[in-house]
């Protein structure tokens, strides 16, 4: 009897269990527990990653266009390239990052910034170059053009959030050089994305504000968003949008770069594995299973997909652990998968490169400011050769002017040595 009784309580129980499992989780949430596999190996240097310019000179121009929109907005004379008196500036430069004295920073980039002697005093006043100037009407002309793709790309960051679709403002500012986002978009944020979608402004812990996006229906279904990484798919037919198909990553090994045996085992198997769209809801994904791993990968995949070189520093994700419900060891995803990311240790930071955007050129959107963000860093490079050039012209000087001294030195020593020998008249 006793037996009787235990064994109906324990199928009453797998039945309640089963059929809780049904009704709340996906399908996906409960199966391919993590099999895992320590991927170790040395860091392989690319040359390639290594050497691109929009991406390492990218941190250097940063604080020089931080200055030039300073010009900009606080100079009372545009018509003379925006110039303004080195004491307007002086004392601004931790707000612009800079490690530096201001007046040294802008004597550093005579391509951007061009010293003259002020009205009064003799004080040192700077300008705008010609060439900065130009560049500067490019860059607002790309922000008016392109302002829905890049709110589109701002909106996007926001949707990966969860189920809270937030982000703190201040995260959003933290953000805003990898994103494009112009200044203009910080006075009035819902200002700036007027007409592109339905967001507010809301009150977080803390006295925060953050910005919420409030996903748009299409007759009272939610319209889908779609990642890089399924779009592509669905453009080469091996993916028809449907839940759980599974969506292999492309991969870029980089020369030289080998796997262990177990790990190209292990890698096979998680290319086969559903892909989880980092726009879908995952807090009831199993932490410890490959499937969430790989939603964290398609994340990584699809936040570096939005940003304006496909690059970001490494340390910068860990502000997003909270509000992505990324793991603690976010880092480590990095390194676990070297052919989809690329981690360069140049300037002395460590920054993590999606490499489908650079070896595939047409499987990522390029950001709308790409182009004028290359020009900038071809105009940062002027500055270079006329410094060089500079230091030539004041050597070469220096040079001449030795020589003259010494050879009216000379000169004088043989007048003297004449004039010397010369008899005087007895008379």
């Amino acid at each position: 009897m006793i037996t009787e009784l235990r064994r109906n309580s324990n199928i009453l129980l797998c039945k309640l269990l089963h059929s809780t499992r049904k009704t709340i989780f996906p399908p996906h949430s409960n199966c391919h527990i993590r099999t895992y596999v320590e991927v170790y190996m040395k860091r392989k240097k690319d040359p390639y990653f290594d050497s691109t310019d929009s991406i390492h000179k990218s941190l250097e121009l940063k604080p020089v266009i931080a200055l030039k929109n300073f010009f900009v907005s606080s100079s009372s004379s545009p018509h003379d390239n925006y110039s303004i008196p080195i004491s307007s500036v002086s004392k601004k430069g931790p707000e612009f990052g800079l490690s530096i004295r201001v007046l040294r920073f802008l004597r550093n980039y005579p391509s951007f910034f061009e010293e003259f002697e002020g009205p009064l005093y003799n004080l040192p006043w700077f300008r705008l170059t010609q060439k900065a100037v130009d560049l500067d009407k490019e860059e607002r002309s790309v922000y008016e053009q392109f302002r829905d793709d890049i709110v589109t790309r701002l909106k996007k960051f926001i949707l990966m959030s969860g189920t809270r679709k937030m982000l703190p403002l201040k995260i959003i500012k933290g953000f805003r050089w990898y994103l494009g986002l112009p200044d203009e978009f910080f006075k009035d944020p819902l200002d700036y994305v007027k007409g592109c979608g339905r967001f507010e402004i809301v009150g977080i812990e803390d006295g925060l504000k953050g910005l919420a996006v409030f996903e748009e229906s299409n007759n009272g279904n939610k319209r889908k968003i779609f990642s890089t990484m399924q779009k592509n798919a669905m453009k080469s037919g091996a993916y028809t949008g449907g839940e759980n198909e599974a969506i292999a990553f492309p991969l870029f090994p980089s020369k030289g770069l080998r796997l262990k045996q177990k790990i190209k085992d292990w890698l096979v198997e998680f290319q086969k594995l559903p892909y989880v769209s980092p726009y879908e809801d995952s807090s009831c994904l199993n932490p410890d299973s490959d499937v969430s791993e790989k939603r964290l990968v398609g994340l990584l995949h699809e936040v570096l997909s939005l940003f304006v070189e496909h690059a970001a520093e490494r340390k910068s994700f860990i502000c997003l652990k909270k509000y992505l419900g990324l793991p603690q060891k976010v880092h480590k995803c990095f390194e676990r998968h070297p052919h989809i990311f690329y981690l360069s240790m140049k300037n002395n930071t460590c920054t993590a490169i999606l490499k489908e955007a650079y070896c595939n050129e047409v499987a990522v959107e390029p950001h709308p400011l790409s182009n004028v963000r290359k020009k900038y860093i071809d105009l940062m490079k002027e500055s270079v050769v006329i410094l060089r050039s500079k230091r030539g012209s004041n050597s070469r000087a220096i040079n001449q002017e030795n020589a003259d001294s010494n050879d009216l030195g000379g000169v004088n020593d043989r007048t003297f040595e004449l004039e010397a020998n010369v008899p005087i008249d007895q008379d």
